[in-house]
């Protein structure tokens, strides 16, 4: 298990919704209209506004902009509308009312087309922005001012316009300006709160009536549409916003091309696809955000033509290639982000032009090279994030101090090796760094002294490095910060963890993994002292009973003390009940889990495994928490029934229970875990028949009830679909009958042709208003190509597609059927009493790697057409009664005799003591004949896949609950074997 901490930093939101929301918001708006005016505010339009000001109450919680006033205030009937009144202009002839601005102006109530402001029909500007008009529509007459030219109903309330854009609106043919847009949900980009909807037919008729439009702002309104054309018609576009408007298709590449166009967002529209085009050296854009669409491609070099482009964003797409250095010409860049793509190359030592350059990011790439030196002269640079790539080469750490502004630095999980100037830091010049992420930096030695003189630091990550020494008590001395992570270091020495409790700030701790001797005496002050430490990780901390400090923690969320040698756990802990994930893998705890146990409603992860319990597992444990997603209670000596408690609305999603010694029935009740994802029970005593009830689990990924006393046909009754299973493990127990195709077919997911399309990719567990999540990291290993490999990706688990139905009491022919799975990645069917051919079908199992037959009563001819099996690294059809000559091509001359033995009437060029007379002969039809007699020998399959359910990497730990006998496995199929790779 990791840890992820979230950093709350959000420059490039707060810089946009500044630059977007009040872009127009000038002083000049807080003053009264100065216009001189030849006539007198007309009385009707004077009574229209003062109506329109008394249909609202003014809140000054409604409006989002800090210099937000109610400008109606001024509204006073005995004076002049045109000269007195803030937010109204008129026409200097006329006198008639042409502009109502009411923007950040504290309003709040309900409008509809009964208002007054509906009859102020020369009206040519209307700006109602950032006030709270309490889920109204947009009133359909807002299509009778048909004048107006600017129309801005944006907002940044949950409680503002709703519904349907009206039709009218599209009918307004002097627009100049629309602006739509909420600033509701961004901090969850995926789950945005639209409130307003726009039909397609009422997009295209506004863009064909308001041929004029030079803003279009429509941000976070649903569309869910694909970009019309007709769009590029819009000559006079300057501006286009349209992000998180749930588009999709193809984006009109003309769109780059309109002459004044100077702003396009389209961010987060996740299915909208396009490339970026060829751009002229006359374009006129200064900001383009792509961020989190489907855009593609690699950057032109003629990108370098965009001299005017101060904003750049493609994070989150899927561009390739390198950065061509024509992006030094781009001199007025300050916001430069292309993470999370995959563009790879060097970064360009041009990069080093981009003097105003202030936000650079280009995390998670495969960028490889060294950093350029041009880089560390970019005096404006305020945040530095090129975290997870494959940077090299030699650094000092130092040189990142000469970017005097910087105040966010991200160089993570790279191939650098970090160095620090020996000798005295005092006239070091230091940054204001607030953020500073170094993990996996390869960074020697002790903590740098000079970390300890950045006091507006905040968030400090120095994990998985080889920092040696004590931990310095100066570090004790910055009192802003929030999250500290020295885990996986050679860090050693006693630390009393009170001095911790001078960080005031704190709610982040990690020490995981480093050679500390952590001691904790009695606190010697009150609890008003403490700081608001949510989360801490002492695994594998050489302690041996939890630390008295952590009882008088009141927000602590987040405990891991796995890896320790604790041996129980007190009542105090129980009685936490701000813990939503407690993990005490791993260690020595004996005894029965405490019924108190139940008293922490809010858990959502809890992991006892891998200890020495020995009690049953209490009554409560399925229903005690709503919230609880992971239940992992592996590894110990449990004993009794598994509990019936599982409640409806239960949020579990994994439940690991094996390697213990529970008796009874699989609980009917796990039909109540709807979210359930993995289930294993494996190596129990278990008795029961086929759990066909658990097809109604719709999430259900994978199965293991691996070595119990399961028995009886494995049937179920229609309907059956066991939809998204990728994993299947029923080896080792009595389950007897046939395999029909009806079970067969019910396994839809495996009828996939593209393992990958089940790639599971939602290994975090996210925590409820937390900046920090657990991410579930199983360990499991398997045999690729021939060699034993260990992955410590959950979605690796999840490409591993595989049946494992050996030793048990199957009988009847292998139906044709099974040639459907396309997506298996391993068949184990050894040790049954299987009768008939080996069905000519699996040949359209293109992504099989392992086929184990052995020890059945197969007849017939091995199928020529398994040669077209071309990842097949391992088959085995070993003590069978199969006939005829082996097949030769593709990897079946890989084959060792092993593989084909006790089979007396097979030859071929495998067997060295039996080549076939005939050698050119093609393969001779195959019985239909089945043999009855059943499997005399009962051994474990020679596996390719060994435990891959295994345990989570430093914490969730699943158990090795796929072989047992690993060592003797090894050396069957490796040692005792001369292999081909």
């Amino acid at each position: 298990m990791k840890l992820l901490w979230h950093l709350a930093l959000s420059l490039h939101f707060l810089l946009f919704f500044h630059h977007s929301l009040f872009s127009s918001f000038s002083l000049t708006n807080c003053l009264p209209s100065n216009h001189l005016t030849t006539n007198e505010c007309h009385e009707d339009e004077s009574n229209a506004l003062l109506k329109f000001k008394e249909s609202f109450v003014i809140s000054k919680s409604v409006s989002q902009n800090p210099f937000s006033y109610p400008k109606t205030a001024s509204w006073i009937p005995t004076t002049d509308c045109c000269s007195s009144w803030h937010g109204v202009e008129c026409d200097e002839l006329t006198g008639h009312v042409t502009g109502v601005d009411l923007s950040s102006c504290q309003l709040y109530g309900s409008m509809d087309g009964n208002s007054t402001l509906f009859s102020l029909v020369h009206l040519q500007s209307l700006d109602l922005s950032d006030n709270n008009f309490n889920h109204s529509q947009i009133p359909a007459r807002t299509g009778d001012l048909s004048q107006l030219r600017h129309l801005n109903l944006s907002h940044g309330s949950e409680t503002t316009f709703s519904g349907e854009v009206p039709h009218e609106v599209s009918q307004l043919p002097n627009l100049l300006s629309l602006d739509l847009r909420s600033y509701i949900g961004v901090d969850n980009p995926d789950d945005p709160i639209n409130h307003l909807r726009l039909k397609t037919t009422t997009l295209r008729s506004l863009i064909q009536n308001s041929t004029r439009l030079k803003e279009l702002h429509l941000s976070f309104v649903t569309i869910s549409s694909f970009v019309p054309n007709i769009l590029t018609n819009l000559t006079h576009l300057q501006k286009l916003s349209l992000s998180h408007c749930e588009l999709y298709g193809e984006f009109p590449i003309g769109v780059f091309y309109l002459p004044k166009l100077r702003v396009l967002n389209l961010e987060y529209n996740r299915n909208l696809s396009g490339m970026l085009p060829d751009f002229h050296s006359s374009s006129l854009i200064s900001l383009l955000n792509l961020r989190g669409t489907s855009f593609h491609g690699s950057l032109p070099a003629s990108i370098g033509n965009l001299n005017s482009l101060y904003w750049f964003s493609i994070s989150e797409c899927r561009f390739y290639g390198s950065i061509p250095s024509s992006i030094g010409n781009l001199t007025q860049l300050e916001y430069f982000k292309l993470g999370y793509n995959t563009i790879s190359g060097e970064i360009p030592y041009s990069i080093g032009n981009l003097t105003n350059l202030a936000n650079l990011s280009l995390v998670e790439n495969k960028l490889s090279g060294e950093i350029p030196y041009s880089l560390f002269g970019l005096e404006n640079l305020e945040t530095l994030v090129l975290g997870n790539n494959l940077l090299k080469g030699q650094v000092e750490l130092e040189m990142f101090l000469k970017l005097k502004v910087l105040t966010y630095l991200d160089i993570s999980s790279n191939n650098l090796v970090l160095i620090t100037r020996k000798g005295s830091s005092n006239n070091l010049t230091l940054p204001p760094i607030q953020a500073m992420d170094l993990d996996f930096c390869n960074l020697t030695g002790e903590i740098p002294s000079w970390m300890m003189n950045l006091t507006a630091l905040f968030y400090l990550s120095l994990s998985q490095n080889n920092l040696q020494g004590e931990i310095p008590i100066s570090l004790f001395r910055l009192e802003n910060l929030e999250s500290l992570s020295l885990s996986n270091n050679f860090l050693e020495g006693r630390i009393d963890l009170n001095v911790f409790l001078n960080l005031k700030n704190l709610n982040f701790l990690t020490l995981a993994h480093n050679k500390l001797t952590p001691v904790s005496g009695k606190l010697s002050f009150n609890n008003a002292t403490l700081p608001p430490l949510e989360v801490l990780d002492l695994v594998s901390c050489n302690l041996d009973e939890f630390p008295v400090l952590i009882q008088e923690l009141d927000a602590l969320s987040y405990l891991d003390m796995s890896y320790n040698d604790v041996k129980s756990i007190p009542n105090w802990v129980w009685e936490k009940r701000s813990l939503e994930s407690l993990s005490v893998s791993h260690g020595s705890l004996t005894g029965e889990i405490s019924t108190s146990i139940c008293n922490l409603k809010s858990l959502v992860y809890l992991d006892l495994s891998y200890n020495n319990l020995s009690s049953e597992v209490p009554s409560c444990i399925g229903n005690f928490s709503q919230s609880l997603q992971a239940l992992m209670l592996q590894g110990n000596k449990l004993v009794g029934r598994i509990p019936q408690t599982y409640a409806v609305g239960s949020a579990l999603k994994i439940v690991d229970l094996s390697e213990n010694n529970l008796q009874g029935q699989l609980p009917r009740a796990l039909v109540n875990c709807k979210m359930l994802e993995f289930l294993n029970v494996g190596h129990n005593q278990i008795n029961d028949s086929f759990p066909f009830w658990l097809r109604t689990l719709l999430e259900l990924k994978v199965i293991s009830l691996r070595h119990n006393e399961f028995y009886g046909p494995i049937i179920c009754p229609k309907p059956c679909t066991f939809s998204k299973l990728h994993i299947l493990d029923f080896s080792h127990n009595k389950f007897s009958g046939i395999l029909t195709p009806e079970m067969i077919k019910s396994w839809k997911s495996m009828m996939m042709s593209n393992a990958s399309q089940l790639a599971y990719e939602n290994n975090v567990i996210k925590f409820s208003g937390k900046s920090w999540s657990i991410y579930i990291d199983y360990e499991f290993t398997m045999s690729n190509k021939g060699i034993v490999m260990t992955y410590n990706e959950l979605q690796h688990l999840y490409y591993m597609v595989g049946i494992d139905l050996s030793s048990n009491r199957i009988s009847g022919t292998i139906p044709d059927v099974m040639g459907e799975l396309k997506s298996l990645v391993l068949l184990n069917l050894s040790n049954n009493m299987l009768s008939g051919n080996i069905p000519s079908s699996l040949q359209k199992l293109s992504n099989l790697e392992a086929l184990d037959f052995s020890l059945n009563n197969l007849s017939g001819n091995i199928p020529q057409q398994l040669t077209e099996l071309t990842f097949l690294e391992f088959f085995d059809v070993s003590y069978n009664n199969l006939s005829g000559p082996i097949p030769e091509n593709g990897q079946f001359s890989t084959f060792q005799e092993s593989s084909f033995e006790g089979n007396q009437e097979l030859c071929g060029i495998q067997l060295l003591m039996k080549k076939c007379e005939n050698h050119g002969m093609g393969s001779p039809p195959q019985s239909d004949g089945d043999q009855d007699s059943g499997s005399l020998l009962q051994f474990d399959w020679k596996i390719i896949l060994i435990g891959y359910g295994g345990g989570l990497v430093a914490g969730l730990s699943l158990g090795n609950v796929f072989c047992p006998n690993i060592l003797a496995w090894l050396w069957r199929n490796f040692m005792g074997r001369n292999l081909v790779f």
